[in-house]
């Protein structure tokens, strides 16, 4: 059985699509992408979660959520020390 590439190219992905790959490799994935529907679709879910994950990143705690796991924190400290 031959590799049509997908192998290849789901080893970079992760790299590909934070553009760390020399653009050899970048072309070579990118072409991949364009003529393999499965890996695309791959690549489609790695995108969307990264993004999700990002968004959630930016998020913050209400405040008075905040207020009381950093109360929490120092009495835990306190008790520790």
């Amino acid at each position: 059985m031959t590799d049509c590439g997908c192998d290849k190219a789901r080893k970079d992905l992760e790299e590909y699509l934070r553009n760390e790959v020399c653009n050899t490799r970048h072309a070579d994935i990118t072409e991949h992408l364009e003529n393999c529907a499965a890996c695309r679709d791959e690549a489609l879910v790695a995108t969307t979660l990264t993004a999700v994950v990002a968004r959630a990143c930016k998020e913050a705690a209400p405040e008075d959520l905040r207020d009381q796991v950093l109360a929490r924190l120092r009495a835990e400290q306190a008790t520790h020390h």
